[in-house]
């Protein structure tokens, strides 16, 4: 049984980090070639299992200096069938490469977890499809089906909970999470939105959000943003709403550049990494319960470093305001 499982302790309100663009990160700053977006490739071999263990080890360093915690994603974000396939992995491979990303995470966690830097192991999984593009839609019962096996394979490890990134449309989230309840595990489900601030399909992230809820008899432990710059979707979060509040982690893009801009580039827009971290603290408004931080393509330990101390101020506020006020903190 995994550690933190029936506990998720990023739910206690105190400050989580993530690390950034993996897959960036290793294509323009580490020059490796990663056919598909697929970094669990990968772990197919030591050179490459030790390039991403470094790769993670950067960040829980960062974590137990900074006395934070952290939620560690798997480098699975594209091992499912539809990708795996077209790398030439098996069922029984595939299945391996996932149990071996959440063995490689915890190594990690036993060499720098300490009482003040709990780390969370997370199953990653991705859509099946392109993250920018909401074609060749599933069902939700199809969405279900699709990624149980993969669910089914984290359930057996060490992970404590799984999480979708890059969700463009609300029933693939919808299917995972009854995956997820099928197997016993917390979930959380992130959204990938475009320059309006809705996602790829068009539905609004309240919508797809409450849509989910309602689905799933409110299953999922928090959801998410990522792959979006905050200038994207900050003036979606004005409206107030128990909606809002489910929102416990962004995963930002440090470009202000579209999808379809990121897709067309031939270079890495990083953006700013200390006014990226502005704008998470400025985001704190408007998403009080957001406490799982940090980046998504174009960011690096740079990024996160920068949004850890804008975080850190802005929760120190919070809670001095709330001593002031004698009001419980959020």
């Amino acid at each position: 049984m995994s550690q933190y499982r029936q506990h998720l302790p990023q739910l206690a309100d105190h400050l989580f980090l993530t690390d950034g663009g993996l897959e960036t990160t290793l294509i323009f700053h580490e020059s490796v070639d990663l056919p598909y977006f697929a970094a669990f490739d990968l772990l197919k071999d030591d050179a490459g299992t030790a390039q991403l263990e470094r790769y993670y080890a950067r960040y829980a360093a960062l974590a137990r200096g900074e006395k934070v915690g952290l939620v560690l994603e798997t480098p699975t974000w594209r091992a499912n069938p539809d990708w795996a396939q077209k790398l030439g992995y098996s069922g029984a491979a595939l299945a391996d490469a996932n149990r071996r990303a959440v063995a490689l995470l915890a190594r990690v966690r036993a060499e720098y977890e300490t009482p003040a830097t709990p780390i969370v192991i997370s199953g990653c999984l991705g859509p099946r499809g392109d993250g920018y593009r909401a074609e060749a839609r599933m069902s939700a019962d199809e969405a279900r089906a699709y990624h149980q096996p993969q669910i089914e394979t984290f359930a057996e490890t060490e992970a404590d909970m799984v999480a979708i990134f890059t969700v463009n449309y609300a029933d693939e989230g919808i299917g995972v999470v009854r995956a997820a309840r099928t197997c016993g595990l917390p979930v959380a489900v992130s959204f990938t939105l475009e320059t309006d601030g809705r996602l790829p399909s068009g539905e609004s992230l309240r919508d797809a959000l409450t849509h989910t809820d309602e689905s799933t008899g409110a299953y999922a432990a928090y959801y998410m943003i990522n792959c979006a710059h905050p200038t994207h979707f900050e003036a979606t979060l004005s409206g107030e709403g128990a909606w809002v509040e489910r929102i416990r982690g962004v995963r930002a893009n440090a470009s202000r550049r579209s999808h379809a801009e990121l897709d067309e580039a031939p270079d890495l827009d990083d953006g700013d990494p200390a006014e990226l971290g502005r704008d998470y603290g400025a985001l704190h408004r408007s998403l009080p319960r957001m406490t799982v931080v940090g980046g998504c393509c174009g960011t690096d330990h740079r990024h996160v470093g920068q949004i850890c101390l804008a975080m850190k101020h802005v929760l120190a506020d919070v809670k001095l305001l709330s001593r002031e006020d004698d009001v419980p903190l959020l």
